[in-house]
């Protein structure tokens, strides 16, 4: 059934529970609204499933703009305070940072009070006596407030990727709190750095997780404690300064044997139990060695089978490319070609949704004996992809432009074209099942 989705009364509703970040924020506890598609004529709930994922949508942005008044609220009594004390000449200072000054530096915050005739003025003594608390928020806020300070860089996120990105950050939060306790952000210390990574290393020791899921977690909050250390003002420590965990393993996927693709995967009846689209879009994965995002959220704007030469682009379309060098052109050869041909509008069953179309295919593949190792997924058709260019002798600049590396080399020139792409994929082009 589709996300958040229920049955009632023979209606289609949209059912969600307020987040745990934004509980404070909407007391509602459960959000409830009818699709008003009736279940005898939507049985899959398809179409209630756009109505549902509107109405997500509308309430994503109503509990971030509840989170980003929150935030602004909390800020606009020290930001005043701040001002008023530059526009006295002095830099505001908290309370308990001027009773550290020698007292001639105290009397003078003292001595324009009275001088200009300010005693009075609330606004003027929080300035001068630094009264204004520094705005600090509860360590499991970190993520919200952090999301509300960089939404900039995340405003053209798809659906998916907004969620991936949020959830790893909020289990992150969750987890650190989970081993030093909930606190104001400005009592996080580097002992809590360092207990947290200790954490990690004993799930590391007795096998539960790896190093490199461990620091990705410590890089995490890392980032988002630096972002409002900077931002708010906080003044805190480098609380997770030289703490990774060593001994990370980068573990590449296993590629298929060009043989195994030709003979085994793309043998006449091999995936006709794995459902269309996702056979197609592994075809197309095959030949062009895009990744799963990309060739999920194909479309026809970006298939252009009528050209002189057929190919695809690789453009953001409301969403964010891995890198800047992701965006390409790939002629379209072979079973890639024939069956982008059968799905001309690309694949709106998994777009957005490539999560969801890895683990199909692999459970297929798994199920049917069809990965040589547990190694082997759906996306080390990618790395077979790569290894079949540098075969043919493809040039690197080639196969970069291709696979849509980052290089990280000046760039001059527009880069390989079509026909040169053409030339090489064309040699090295599987030849299509009789029946797709």
């Amino acid at each position: 059934m589709p996300d958040f989705l229920t049955r009632r009364n023979g209606t289609w509703h949209f059912v969600r529970r307020v987040p745990v970040e934004f509980a404070p924020l909407d007391p509602r506890g459960v959000i409830r609204h009818s699709t008003k598609v009736r279940v005898s004529s939507d049985r899959t709930g398809r179409r209630a499933a756009r109505v549902a994922d509107k109405l997500n949508e509308e309430l994503e942005s109503f509990w971030q703009e509840l989170a980003d008044q929150h935030s602004r609220r909390a800020n606009n009594g020290y930001d005043a305070a701040r001002r008023r004390a530059r526009s006295l000449g002095f830099e505001y200072l908290d309370n308990s940072q001027l009773l550290t000054l020698p007292s001639e530096k105290q009397f003078e915050r003292l001595y324009t009070l009275f001088q200009k005739g300010l005693v009075q003025e609330p606004s003027a003594r929080a300035a001068l006596l630094g009264t204004e608390k520094r705005p600090a928020f509860m360590l499991s806020k970190l993520f919200v407030e952090y999301e509300a300070a960089i939404k900039d860089e995340t405003k053209d996120f798809s659906p998916n990727q907004l969620r991936v990105w949020r959830n790893g950050r909020m289990r992150a939060v969750k987890s650190f709190v989970k081993v030093i306790g909930d606190k104001p952000v400005t009592e996080v210390t580097a002992d809590d750095g360092i207990d947290y990574c200790e954490w990690w290393r004993q799930r590391v020791v007795s096998g539960d997780t790896n190093a490199k899921t461990a620091n990705k977690a410590i890089g995490q909050l890392s980032r988002m404690l630096k972002e409002m250390n900077i931002r708010r003002r906080l003044n805190l420590p480098e609380v997770f300064k030289g703490l990774r965990l060593r001994n990370e393993v980068e573990r590449s996927r296993s590629p298929f044997d060009p043989e195994f693709i030709q003979d085994e995967l793309l043998a006449v009846g091999a995936l006709n139990e794995l459902n269309e689209d996702a056979r197609y879009v592994l075809y197309v994965v095959a030949e062009t060695g895009l990744r799963l995002s990309e060739a999920v959220n194909l479309q026809r704007h970006t298939i252009h089978l009528d050209a002189d030469i057929p190919y695809i682009e690789v453009l953001p379309d409301g969403r964010v490319l891995k890198t800047e060098d992701s965006q390409r052109e790939i002629p379209l050869v072979g079973v890639a070609l024939e069956a982008l041909k059968l799905r001309p509008d690309g694949f709106p069953r998994y777009r957005d949704k490539s999560s969801n179309l890895s683990a199909t295919v692999n459970k297929f593949l798994s199920e049917r004996g069809l990965r040589p190792t547990k190694e082997h997924t759906v996306y080390s058709l990618r790395h077979s992809f790569k290894d079949r260019l540098i075969a043919a002798e493809a040039p690197d600049s080639l196969i970069d432009s291709l696979m849509g590396h980052r290089t990280g080399k000046p760039k001059y020139g527009k880069g390989p074209p079509l026909e040169l792409k053409l030339k090489f994929l064309a040699s090295i082009a599987f030849k299509p099942p009789s029946r797709l």
